[in-house]
Parts: C-alpha cells; sequence; structure tokens
C-alpha cells in the first residue's frame, strides 16, 4: 500500500475516535485549493474556467491554516490550479507541516525542479504528481507535448533528494485494463511512493463532455486492471475497500463530507467536484448543507461519479466498522470475476442544476464590490 505506516496508524486513530465519540459526519482529507489559476488547460478539467479577475485570486497562509485548523482532518490535498504558482506555498506547507497535517501537494510538475528548494522532505510532505498514462496518453489528456517526460523528470529530481511522491492518474473512458495496467507498472518502476487512481469525473465545466466514464464501464475496466496487477504489488495509495468499490465488489453510499473542500470561494457546497455555492465557516459547510440532495442516486450530476473524494471515506468507515472485510481484501486480492454488487438505482434522482455561470457572475460582482470598498471583508465576499 502507497501509504506510509505512520500515516495510516494517525488516520485510523482519529477514524477509531470519530465513531466512539458517536460523530455521523467528519472530514478524512480536507481539499484546500488555495488558487485556480494553472500554467496548463486541460480538455478534461472543470476548475480552471474563470476569468482572468478570479485566476487572480489567492487564499493567503493565514486562512489556509485556519481552514486546516478549522476542519480538522488528520490530511491536507493542496490542489487548484496548479499551487506552484501560488508565491507562498512554501509558507503553506511549512506552516501545515508543523501542526502534523499530512500534506500531498498536488502538481503537474512543470515548475517542480524550479522550486524543490524551497521545501525540505519530511514524512508529512507528499508531491502527488499528475500523470494521466504513458507519454502519448498523459500528453493528449493534457493537451500539450513534453509534459511527461518533464514529469518524469521531475520525480527522479524529487526522489534524489529525499522526497516522497506519488503519482495521481484519472481514467477516461478510452482506458483500457492492458493500457492502464501498463501504466502502473511503469509508476512503480519509476520507483514512486503511491499511485493514487480514480475514474474521470465530467465537471459541467469541463471542455471535453465526451469521454468521461459511466460507472459500469468503471468496474469493468478496474476489474480488467486488477486481474491484470495480481502479484504485482503496485503501491497503490487507496484503501482496499476502496479498490474493492471501484471493481463493483461494494455498494456504497458518497460521503461527501468526508473531504470538505476551501477555495478561493470559501467552503464548497457539496463536495470537491460539484461547486453549487459556498459558505464562510466549515461549521455551516457540515450543519447546513442538505446532504440528501446529493450522491448517485439522488442527483443527475452525481450519476457516475465513482471518484475517491466522495468513496475512500465511505470505504475507510466500512473497514472500522467491520476490519476483517479490509484485511480479507488485502490478504486475497480484489475480485476480479463472478456477480458484482447491485447498482444503485437512478429513476429518482432530481435534474441537475447547472449553476455555474450564476455562480461565476455572483462572485465577480463581490469582488468588484470588495475592490471599490462596498463589502467589508474577505470572509463577507465568500457566501454564494
Amino acid at each position: 500500500m502507497g501509504v506510509p505506516f505512520s500515516q495510516q496508524a494517525r488516520v485510523g486513530a482519529y477514524v477509531v475516535k470519530q465513531h466512539l465519540k458517536g460523530v455521523k459526519r467528519y472530514p478524512l482529507v480536507l481539499m484546500l485549493e488555495p488558487l485556480f489559476r494553472c500554467n496548463l488547460a486541460c480538455a478534461g478539467c472543470g476548475k480552471i474556467d474563470y476569468p482572468s479577475a478570479i485566476l487572480n485570486k489567492r487564499i493567503s497562509v493565514e486562512d489556509a491554516i485556519g481552514a486546516a485548523e478549522e476542519c480538522g482532518a488528520p490530511v491536507v490535498s493542496i490542489a487548484g490550479g496548479e499551487p506552484l504558482i501560488h508565491k507562498e506555498i512554501d509558507q503553506i506547507v511549512v506552516e501545515l507541516i508543523k501542526r502534523k497535517k499530512y500534506v500531498y501537494l498536488c502538481t503537474n510538475a512543470l515548475l517542480l525542479e524550479k522550486h524543490l528548494d524551497r521545501f525540505t522532505p519530511s514524512k508529512f510532505l507528499t508531491f502527488s504528481i499528475h500523470l494521466d498514462g504513458e507519454k502519448a496518453e498523459h500528453d493528449a489528456a493534457v493537451c500539450q507535448d513534453g509534459v511527461y517526460e518533464k514529469a518524469v523528470a521531475a520525480i527522479a529530481a524529487a526522489k534524489a533528494k529525499g522526497f516522497r511522491v506519488n503519482v495521481n492518474s484519472t481514467l477516461f473512458d478510452n482506458a483500457t485494463s492492458e493500457g492502464a495496467a501498463r501504466f502502473f507498472d511503469t509508476a512503480t518502476g519509476l520507483g514512486v511512493d503511491g499511485i493514487t487512481v480514480s475514474p474521470g469525473f465530467s465537471y459541467e465545466r469541463a471542455p471535453n463532455q465526451e469521454h468521461f466514464l459511466n460507472r459500469k464501464r468503471t468496474k469493468e475496466l478496474f476489474r480488467g486492471i486488477f486481474e491484470r496487477g495480481k502479484g504485482k504489488n503496485w503501491p497503490l495509495s487507496h484503501s482496499s475497500m476502496y479498490l474493492d468499490f471501484l471493481a463493483g465488489n461494494q455498494d456504497y453510499r458518497c460521503t461527501p463530507w468526508g473531504n470538505p473542500t476551501r477555495t478561493v470561494f470559501g467552503w464548497q457546497k457539496p463536495c470537491y467536484l460539484l461547486g453549487e455555492g459556498y459558505v464562510n465557516t466549515f461549521r455551516e459547510l457540515m450543519d447546513d448543507t442538505d446532504w440528501d440532495l446529493y450522491g448517485t442516486g439522488n442527483y443527475d450530476k452525481c450519476a457516475d461519479c465513482m471518484a475517491h473524494c466522495g468513496y475512500e471515506a465511505t470505504a475507510v468507515a466500512d473497514m472500522v466498522r467491520k476490519p476483517w472485510k479490509g484485511l480479507l481484501a488485502a490478504i486475497s486480492g480484489i475480485k476480479t470475476q463472478g456477480d458484482m454488487a447491485p447498482e444503485i438505482p437512478l429513476e429518482n434522482a432530481r435534474k441537475a442544476d447547472f449553476v455555474f455561470e450564476k455562480v461565476v457572475e455572483d462572485q465577480l460582482r463581490r469582488a468588484e464590490m470588495h475592490a471599490t470598498g462596498a463589502e467589508g471583508s474577505d470572509e463577507d465576499s465568500r457566501a454564494a
């Protein structure tokens, strides 16, 4: 497993504590997006399609640390946009590590070699480098030639300096089990400490809407991948039960509060993948969000989602309640043959509400009001 034992122990103790306290909803990983600006324009990304006034916004060091302390999750994943563009990203990382947070800094690695000296190797810091396959597949996914080679060079440079490095892969409907298994072999051969993988989510504003996986195709794809991975010991950075879910063997429901998201707009409702409104505080997010409105079977936008930001927390909670399930999957491997778990019915799901344009208009209006002094503070400008 591509997660260090100290992190497994810390997260496990944290989850057990929440269960013993009777806490129904708790965060596992804080998704921190300190900016939306990126130096790539990937066709499958729905995170960066904003006007310049929004792309120029940044979360300050103080607000980033405040979000981590307010949330309390033991793990912080710093995404974006491209975090290495943020001029204070090294300070954010240092302050998070001081608080014993396990930090995953997600990056396309184009700037990583240049900025490595701003960071210090630590068991609390992992560079999570975006790679969606081998050279041809990855460069096509990010819509720019040469990115794969720069990422591979950055992996080598980071490892040579003693950093932990993961690769973070998104699979689309052009993926094959043979190709994905071959890429996992390649990534393992690069000496990475972990591999994070997830089926692509159909972002409302992603330029390319034609290549996202549905749930049936996702399960078939991962069964094929895991069949080809038997005995290879890929360092997959997931719980065994989440991998079992990807292979169609579990009928989990989404727990989006497990990965709450703080962006330049505020706390994002309801999850990392859907931006359907923003609130000022983490407590507002947890208490005021109508969670039953979302998830597969409840909402059209969630129909095909099997992403780790929605289901990893579900899997971890299941392993705490029934530890023998995770142990059995880890020992015997993921089942790749036979019947799959029943699928969640979709006929009663509410229709999708496409709100992106309204959110952008509202945020631009608030930014303009704030710039002219019509609003009192950044806190006032976050809610939408």
